[in-house]
């Protein structure tokens, strides 16, 4: 029986693809997760893939409504309709990957030369006598300098309390880890020097464990920020610290305990040791970085709502709690403004932005949306309370992306397609799946333009006084309750929607740019890593471009923080970004009032001065 051998990127898998047997077939069948809403007809488009080497079928009828003549030759194609002929490499974009899927793609490796602001120095001392008692620390440094020629002057007190048992455990020969002239941290040999960068969101922590001494990305978890518990938002957060002070502390604690439990959690997978963590990077938005570092956070709620520190800080971690080697330092990129922050600054740095031709628009979406446009070489900011809807928030039937949540949903002929995690039971909808559901019942003329559930659709019925639109019925889910879209969750997304293309138009506005001339729309964050941009466009939440000119980036604020947690040098770019950076309040701009409320519509179109006009 002929069989081919297929190689899939980014995820490095690699297997035999059976005769007759479509690419999707075999990516299933290996443990590839590729989004098939139709179930293999090729009628949903969710499937693409580029084949970046060998030979397939030719492209079915279909496939040309899907892609353009250069997307074809290019290589791009459905996966459920295209059948190898040889041995083939093919590449599978975000958007075309199930949720598992795509959190492994969060953790590719960086490419940069690695410059790391620690170093570790190989040491073999000679033990103390009568005849040559000098202290434990002075011996140390000693023997440093004059094996590696440095000029190092100077032992971390956490270090120097173990520092004498540590010399005598292992023999006199150690490893000692020196940040600039100062000895950090004394570690066994062998043993690994690791750097750990987290991604500290407003709802989520992402974190990184890297080797340093070559940048690679070694393990990756994220986890929810228990902090959550004092508010969804930020400005809820930031109210609850205000109006209760002592609850500062509390706060600051759950994102360290967080962090501790992450960072060991990490290290397990590896079989390290936390104290093997000789650098943290933390990158979060500006409230996140101030409720962290424990600095006061009321300025930040009241106009002109200043922080309280924007430069970039390096911060011992021990003064911090966190639990890592005993002198290491956690680096804390810098911040732009009261709202915009130094996750933002990461996005930047990871999306070289500012290398690339503009103009170019680049959002990080969450629970507060960041949004800067790029062009030559200036970049203004804005940003977006965006709230919680699409990350399920605020929503009858949200979750989070978990087992069974609906992520892909499409609507044909009256009948509901969609996938879930997992490929389980459906047990609600994640902020993918929402937004789908938000844009096939505008294109199925189920709601108006705006946003008005209509009455004449058998899946459409009245509960407790509201209009909903059932997904999941209850004799689909054995007599468990409906999952629904009701009139109010539209709503909210509707005003998250708003808010987020209010401050792309404002952003165009104060630069004097049409959405015409945007040569890229780079869109970053775990939500918009998974939403289908298409669907985004059709109810007006981006503008209306070409597909092409949009690229998602993943959690670009992670692969940030990494870039700083190995390279001097990407720190003093960050630092260059964010002095560049000029802010731009949302609510005091020109013509904000009315150009959220045109953004409220669904559809297509373009707002000018204030003004809708629709496109065809």
């Amino acid at each position: 029986m002929t069989a081919f051998t297929i190689d899939f990127e980014p995820v490095g898998l690699r297997g035999k693809c059976r005769r007759n047997e479509s690419l999707l077939a075999c990516a299933r069948r290996l443990g590839v997760g590729i989004s098939s809403i139709c179930g293999g007809q090729g009628t949903c488009h969710s499937c693409k893939v580029q084949i970046l080497s060998g030979t397939v079928s030719k492209p079915t009828s279909n496939e040309p409504e899907v892609f353009t003549s250069q997307e074809l030759k290019e290589g791009w194609r459905l996966a459920c309709q295209t059948y190898p002929t040889s041995d083939c490499k093919l590449t599978v974009p975000p958007e075309s990957m199930t949720t598992p899927q795509r959190v492994q793609v969060e953790g590719l490796e960086i490419t940069v030369h690695p410059e790391p602001p620690v170093q570790a120095y190989r040491l073999q001392l000679a033990a103390p006598s009568l005849s040559a008692p000098r202290a434990d620390a002075d011996r140390l440094l000693q023997a440093l300098n004059q094996q590696h020629q440095l000029h190092c002057g100077k032992v971390d007190i956490n270090a120097l309390r173990i520092l004498s048992d540590q010399l005598r455990s292992w023999n006199w020969e150690c490893q000692a880890v020196v940040r600039n002239d100062e000895v950090i941290a004394l570690l066994p040999r062998p043993s690994h020097q690791l750097g750990l960068a987290i991604d500290l969101g407003t709802t989520k922590i992402a974190g990184y464990l890297v080797d340093l001494s070559n940048g690679r990305t070694l393990a990756a978890k994220g986890v929810m920020n228990p902090q959550i518990s004092y508010g969804e938002d930020i400005i809820s957060r930031i109210t609850g610290v205000i109006q209760l002070p002592d609850e500062g502390v509390p706060v600051q604690k759950l994102a360290v305990e967080a962090i501790n439990e992450l960072s060991a959690d990490l290290c397990a997978e590896l079989g390290a040791n936390t104290e093997e963590i000789v650098e943290a990077v933390v990158a979060g938005n500006t409230a996140m970085h101030h409720l962290f570092l424990g600095l006061p956070v009321r300025q930040l709620a009241l106009s002109p709502f200043v922080p309280a520190v924007s430069r970039a800080l390096d911060v011992k971690a021990g003064d911090l709690g966190l639990r890592i080697a005993p002198g290491a330092y956690v680096y804390l990129l810098p911040n732009i403004a009261g709202f915009v922050g130094a996750d933002h600054v990461a996005m930047l740095l990871a999306t070289e932005v500012l290398q690339a031709e503009g103009p170019i628009v680049a959002l990080d979406i969450g629970t507060n949306t960041e949004v800067s446009l790029v062009n030559k070489e200036e970049v203004a900011t804005v940003s977006c309370a965006s709230g919680p809807a699409f990350e399920g928030g605020h929503i009858k039937n949200g979750m989070r992306a978990a087992t069974g949540a609906i992520e892909r949903l499409r609507i044909a002929d009256d009948s509901i397609q969609y996938q879930t995690i997992g490929e389980a039971p459906p047990v609600g909808i994640c902020g993918s799946g929402i937004l789908d559901a938000l844009s096939q019942l505008y294109l199925a003329r189920i709601i108006d333009e705006g946003g008005r559930i209509v009455e004449n659709h058998p899946r459409v019925h009245t509960y407790k006084g509201q209009r909903e639109f059932v997904l999941v019925s209850k004799e689909e889910r054995d007599g468990q309750p409906a999952i629904t879209i009701t009139q109010q969750d539209i709503r909210e997304l509707q005003l998250a929607k708003a808010a987020i293309r209010t401050g792309i138009q404002v952003l165009l506005e104060a630069n004097g740019c049409s959405e015409d001339e945007i040569k890229q729309v780079i869109i970053a964050g775990a939500f918009g890593t998974y939403i289908d941009v298409a669907n985004a466009v059709a109810i007006g939440m981006l503008p209306s471009l070409p597909l092409n000119r949009f690229r998602q980036a993943g959690n670009a604020a992670g692969m940030g923080a990494k870039l700083a947690l190995i390279s001097l040098s990407k720190r003093a770019e960050a630092q260059a970004v964010a002095s560049r950076v000029k802010y731009i309040e949302l609510a005091s701009a020109p013509n904000f009032e009315q150009t959220f409320i045109q953004a409220i519509y669904l559809g297509r179109y373009r707002i000018i001065d204030g003004r809708r006009e629709e496109i065809d």
